[in-house]
């Protein structure tokens, strides 16, 4: 499914006990878009969901204000009882998080089924 939010495009779909959510990147320009925490949390609320996995593979680069709504929006759904895990980031915004010390708070899954599964190791060669 697709929704579009004033300034977002999502690909919306109903997961084991959550919602799979796939962002993409709203143009730089664009001044009317809602915070993507809030309108992930009004997804979550809609649809009576507290687990959401949010797909990244679209977007090149996290940028600073993204970062700030994605913790924000983990302590709101985790204070409701529920968790939030992201996936599908590049090597530089997987950089970024560490540079930052958050890839403890947000957890980079490799992708949508890692994310679901809960396992954060990326895949190693053998």
């Amino acid at each position: 499914m697709l929704t579009l939010s004033p300034g977002w495009e999502l690909d919306v779909d109903r997961g084991p006990d959550g919602l799979l959510v796939k962002v993409r990147k709203p143009s730089a320009h664009d001044t009317s878009r809602q915070p993507l925490a809030d309108v992930l949390w009004e997804l979550l609320e809609r649809h009576l969901a507290h687990r959401l996995v949010v797909e990244f593979d679209q977007v090149r680069r996290l940028d600073d204000d993204m970062i700030e709504q994605l913790l924000e929006l983990q302590t709101r759904i985790e204070s409701h009882g529920g968790m939030l895990r992201i996936c599908g980031l590049s090597p530089y915004n997987r950089r970024l998080l560490a540079e930052r010390h958050l890839d403890d708070r947000l957890v980079a899954y490799c992708d949508r089924s890692d994310a679901v599964l809960g396992h954060p190791l990326p895949h190693q060669p053998r």
